[in-house]
């Protein structure tokens, strides 16, 4: 998901809702509360736990693959079908927790044709079984309804469907829902950790209109009402707020990205009638976003799927090989927040390294949200350097410096499906904690290794915060946990005190570290731009150092390629 300029500030209007305020936050490392609970302001409800947590009637089983099948009234704004949800059974259960929006109306749901019952709690479906499921029985379950979907107030901040007309005043439709749940319009198993491998998507849509989804259109059939059903398939693992719908009155072109080993990826546009000769120039540009991720991480991931933008009534949105694109196709975001010289669009270069972070890679629990953005938007700084130069890429990330608040840990708190945060640090705060991460290892070889041996061992796959570090550890042999405790866990950043004194040509410096977390150490870069000193270990403690040929005037810390705070002090 890309970041919303205006919310950076202030959310708190939307933090406080009813009931049960979160007594603890387990994090990779242990429990926060002994420290400090950070969001302990925060207040939770019984919807948010039953949509946040992995209670036992969600880890009882697995979703395989949904078939979802359903028509939508534009006129009416209203959606009415099914979806076959078909599951493994991983534990002994009669009781499974779906979930959907509870201002949509369940009509039925079936199991071998019988009707079974089931309780409704706030967003939160809990079907009973009639007889109990063993461990390792396979099942099909349908689940039949209808209703008007939320709509977006702000998509897609904001979730829900965007009913807009177009310049012409057809209807243009669209639906985001990361963060609010895939749930708000089409039953699902509304949890990050479980995500089908496969899908058909079904869309019945009014005739003159076309419905672009996720995948490959397999067919179009018309029907006798006056609706066209267009049937898209996605073959890959999909996270269930990555499903969507485009519907409008779309022109489509294609082109063909050729990938380093010779193999062909068809890429799909859709756009609205009159911005077809803008976007045939605009989008050129998409094969360098791909050469570029290629360079890095390997080939489009979703690469059966194929790659696809779609042109919709909100700025944008990754979803899974079928991008929400509406920059108005203007450099950077929405015409500006890159450098000047900087000219290339945003929800491009972003939307498409979430296929790599948040689609290919997704997190388990919305609280780790920063492994999706991120990296993402540090993605967005290797695009600079691969298409320009290192040191344009830290004049990019310098660009966003400015948005870096620390008001509140990157991490949030688990099982609540926190989607909160005051400010937009997971984007920014974490691009950064990454390119300091790799000025503290100082080899830029071992650097990338870390990042694709992370990438490939966790496509198609869910991981954790916990998971990521591990990977730094192994391919370090070093322990990074305290840097990440900090980094992640603490609103602050840390802080280098020094002292700076002459000795005959050289300099003798004094160092240490003010940190919230014990036993901090970081490497340090002194002395001149393009000639720097690396000073490790810098701990807590205070450290004494030559730093030879170098006179006071031309001492500078190198905190450009580090995310610190940094004062002269007397020791």
């Amino acid at each position: 998901m890309l970041f919303h300029s205006m919310q950076t500030v202030n959310q708190t209007q939307t933090m406080l809702r009813s009931l049960l305020v979160l007594a603890s936050l387990i994090f990779f490392f242990g429990n926060l509360s002994a420290q400090k609970d950070f969001y302990q302001d925060y207040i939770f409800s019984q919807a948010d736990s039953l949509r946040g947590q992995l209670r036992p009637e969600r880890t009882c089983f697995d979703v395989t693959y949904y078939e979802l099948n359903i028509g939508i009234d534009v006129s009416k704004q209203f959606i009415k079908g099914y979806v076959d949800i078909y599951f493994d059974v991983l534990e002994n259960t009669r009781t499974i927790q779906l979930d959907l929006f509870e201002n949509m109306t369940i009509n039925e749901i079936s199991w071998y044709d019988q009707p079974v019952t089931y309780t409704r709690v706030h967003n939160a479906v809990f079907v009973h079984f009639p007889d109990e499921m063993e461990k390792g029985f396979s099942s099909t379950l349908r689940v039949a309804y209808e209703g008007y979907p939320v709509k977006a107030p702000n998509a897609p901040w904001d979730g829900g469907f965007a009913w807009k007309q177009d310049a012409e005043g057809n209807p243009w439709v669209g639906v985001a829902c990361e963060g609010d749940g895939a749930s708000l319009w089409w039953p699902c198993k509304d949890h990050l950790s479980d995500e089908p491998d496969s899908m058909l998507i079904n869309v019945a849509v009014p005739v003159g209109l076309v419905c672009i989804s996720n995948g490959n259109l397999r067919k179009t059939n018309r029907l006798n009402d006056g609706y066209n059903v267009f049937s898209w398939f996605v073959s890959y693992p999909i996270n269930s707020y990555n499903v969507t719908v485009n519907i409008g009155k779309y022109v489509h072109f294609s082109d063909t990205y050729i990938a380093m080993d010779g193999d062909s990826l068809q890429c799909d546009y859709y756009v609205l009638p009159y911005n077809l000769e803008k976007a045939k120039k605009h989008f050129k540009q998409v094969h360098d976003v791909l050469r570029c991720y290629e360079h890095y991480f390997g080939k489009y991931p979703f690469w059966n799927d194929g790659y696809a933008l779609v042109e919709t009534p909100y700025l944008g949105m990754e979803h899974q090989s079928c991008i929400a694109y509406g920059n108005n196709y203007k450099r950077g975001y929405l015409g500006g927040m890159i450098p000047r010289d900087m000219d290339w669009d945003y929800i491009i270069v972003h939307e498409t390294g979430h296929e790599y972070f948040g689609n290919a890679v997704s997190v388990r629990d919305h609280a780790e949200m920063w492994i999706h953005e991120s990296f993402t938007t540090y993605m967005e700084a290797l695009f600079v350097e691969y298409t320009m130069s290192y040191d344009d890429a830290v004049r990019y990330l310098e660009s966003q410096r400015h948005f870096i608040r620390n008001l509140e840990p990157i991490l949030g708190p688990m099982d609540v499906n926190f989607d909160r945060w005051r400010a937009s640090d997971h984007y920014f705060k974490g691009a950064w904690i990454l390119h300091t991460l790799r000025n503290a290892i100082g080899d830029d070889e071992l650097f990338f290794s870390i990042l694709r041996n992370f990438y490939d061992r966790y496509k198609y796959k869910t991981c954790t915060t916990k998971d990521f570090i591990d990977i730094v550890n192994e391919k370090t042999g070093m322990d990074w946990t305290p840097f990440f405790q900090q980094y992640l866990t603490y609103p602050g950043v840390p802080r280098l005190l020094y002292d700076v004194q002459e000795s005959g040509k050289d300099l003798v410096v004094k160092f240490k570290w003010e940190a919230d977390v014990p036993g901090f150490d970081m490497p340090v870069l002194v002395g001149k731009k393009g000639n720097y000193t690396r000073i490790m270990p810098v701990t807590t403690e205070v450290r004494e150092v030559g730093v030879p040929n170098l006179s006071k005037d031309d001492f500078e810390v190198a905190d450009k390629l580090f995310l610190i705070r940094r004062k002269r002090s007397s020791f």
